[in-house]
């Protein structure tokens, strides 16, 4: 299984970018996605989710509202799409599959995704 996360790169304060999270080995259409991220000296926080079947999408109530995120079985490729990008927004941002549903509750859980991604970086500064 690999996954190939790209996307990542410098943004102004209020920009975009779309991180791309390319799979293979695993069917994204059977697993559910998540995208992580990660600033020096902390743990992996839960960004987004997004589940297989019904596409039920999660989101911590720190991007809730400006990220989103999607994918396209066909492709077997995930995105997460960063709006309105803070500079607390900076982090290396990871994706992640898991289970085919994991408990709503744990969406967040970076110990119930299995494969992983190898992080690509994204830095918000003026």
């Amino acid at each position: 299984v690999q996954l190939q996360a790209s996307g990542g790169g410098l943004v102004q304060p209020g920009g975009s970018l779309r991180l791309s999270c390319a799979a293979s080995g695993v069917s994204l259409s059977d697993a559910q996605i998540g995208w992580f991220r990660q600033t020096p000296g902390k743990g992996r926080e839960g960004v987004a989710s997004i589940r297989a079947s019904d596409r039920r999408t999660y989101y911590s109530d720190s991007v809730k509202g400006r990220f989103t995120v999607n994918k396209d079985n066909a492709k077997n490729t995930a995105y997460l799409q960063l709006n309105s990008l803070k500079p607390e927004d900076t982090a290396v941002y990871f994706c992640a599959t898991g289970a085919r549903h994991i408990i709503v509750s744990q969406w967040a859980n970076p110990s119930l995704y299995n494969n992983w991604g190898q992080g690509t970086l994204v830095t918000v500064s003026s």
